[in-house]
């Protein structure tokens, strides 16, 4: 069997090795069942041509592969944890023509509850929203007509990225019923992963990708993918009530150039599963700004947290140019990870990215907004006063 095993997986890196830009959905060797014990991972959903195709690892860590022609009603998926744990159930109400929320809604809530940078830590997430009593113990939503913010960063660095995916789907639907609402921001893991940067990605993924599929984690991601697609529908800079969110920040070079946000917000969905010269081949024009090296991007910048030269901070005239501008009481950005959630420039940006498994039951991970003023969440659910 191990000799079949090696047989079987050297050639789907050989595969792989000769993919194109073509995405070949077939499975790796003639028996499926030689190769089918993997990590727990997806459901992964690929929609093309009115076929939905459904990958998953799931109980007993077996791969299953099946195909579906369009969206059978009632089709609900198993999700589970890396370690093997089902977690919830969730219903597939949309795989396509997903439709971009507004970029300046001027709904006010009467709480908001922000988290930012999961980083694939499913029972981290989870623990603070349950905290926030935004959700309860079985993942269902209970925040009524409130609003939550999911600020980027949802992919690496963790092994249950899928299962935090698939709950933001399903509490969308259910915020929505309760006449509430779930915003997810674009962060710079989406951006990585999808143009196929993988070095922060658990090997779990590729291997599932390379040897079940074909291809690369970050090809897996492209077009035919349902949630691919769902993640391409969302905004990269969104305002909701008096709030501004972004995952990394706004610079100098976002307030001198042209485009208008709504612009950024469509381009950043067109370009972001690209390669980085398929980026600069056609869209030159913004290209190097929103993904390159350089760091003035809304995806990248870090100057408005850090001070140091080398990330050309801010001025605290132009973030009041900002806010007067968006007519906005505060920018919330993640990226920058503190200990705790911390605020710059006298209370006007806040920055609620934290190392969750570190800040875990001893600091603030998520921030509350209710009645026009901002507190910090900890596990306990206890709400404190933020500090610069």
């Amino acid at each position: 069997m191990k000799k079949i095993y090696s047989i079987y997986l050297l050639l789907g890196l050989f595969i792989a090795t000769l993919y194109s830009c073509r995405e070949d959905l077939t499975p790796v060797g003639p028996d499926i069942a030689e190769i089918t014990h993997f990590r727990h991972d997806g459901p992964y959903l690929f929609y093309e041509n009115g076929k939905l195709k459904i990958l998953e690892v799931a109980k007993d860590n077996t791969l299953s592969i099946r195909e579906e022609s369009g969206l059978p009603a009632g089709l609900k998926l198993d999700v589970y944890s890396d370690d093997n744990q089902l977690l919830f159930q969730v219903p597939i109400n949309k795989i396509d023509n997903f439709e971009r929320p507004a970029w300046d809604d001027r709904t006010s809530y009467e709480k908001t509850f922000a988290v930012s940078d999961l980083h694939g830590r499913f029972d981290l997430f989870a623990a603070i929203l349950k905290a926030g009593e935004v959700i309860n113990d079985n993942y269902e939503w209970t925040y009524g007509n409130n609003h939550l913010v999911i600020n980027g960063d949802i992919f690496d660095r963790g092994a249950d990225v899928l299962p935090i995916l698939w709950l933001i789907y399903k509490l969308e639907f259910e915020a929505k019923a309760a006449g509430g609402m779930v915003t997810t921001i674009l962060g710079d893991h989406e951006e990585l992963v999808m143009r196929d940067n993988l070095k922060y990605t658990y090997a779990k993924y590729n291997t599932l990708s390379q040897r079940a599929m074909n291809m690369t984690y970050g090809k897996m991601w492209g077009l035919t993918n349902v949630m691919g697609n769902w993640l391409r529908s969302k905004n990269t800079i969104q305002i909701v009530g008096e709030n501004l969110y972004v995952h990394a920040g706004l610079s100098k070079a976002f307030m001198e150039r042209k485009e208008t946000i709504p612009e950024i917000n469509e381009l950043v969905a067109k370009s972001i599963y690209l390669t980085k010269e398929e980026r600069k081949k056609q869209f030159p024009d913004i290209a190097d700004f929103l993904y390159s090296d350089s760091y003035n991007g809304p995806l990248w910048y870090r100057g408005m947290v850090k001070t140091g030269s080398d990330y050309s901070p801010i001025k605290d005239a132009d973030v009041q140019t900002l806010l007067d501008e968006y007519n906005v009481e505060r920018i919330i950005v993640g990226h920058t990870e503190n200990s705790r959630v911390k605020y710059t420039y006298s209370g006007k940006v806040y920055d609620i990215c934290v190392n969750h498994p570190k800040a875990f039951e001893k600091e603030t991970r998520a921030v509350l907004i209710k009645d026009g003023e901002i507190k910090a969440v900890n596990d306990k659910g206890e709400l404190v006063t933020i500090k610069k």
